[in-house]
């Protein structure tokens, strides 16, 4: 059975933001936090929907961000 919407994201942006919090890659929680949900919300869009997946690309997607940066 799959998780409900709500808690898909919920996780996935939790499993990202702990990674990243433990790391010390956050510099700027709002951006952050920006950067994980939009990654993870095109990825559930697009009919991903498994947890650790999602957050894994969230966790990509934010680092990328950080060297375009």
């Amino acid at each position: 059975m799959t998780e409900p919407l709500p808690v898909l994201i919920e996780n996935s942006l939790q499993i990202a933001w702990d990674f990243l919090d433990r790391s010390g890659g956050i510099a700027d929680p709002q951006q952050a936090a920006e950067i994980l949900l939009q990654s993870i919300e095109t990825q559930i869009l697009k009919g991903k929907s498994r947890t650790l997946m999602l957050s894994n690309r969230a966790i990509a997607a934010f680092e990328q961000h950080q060297k375009a940066a």
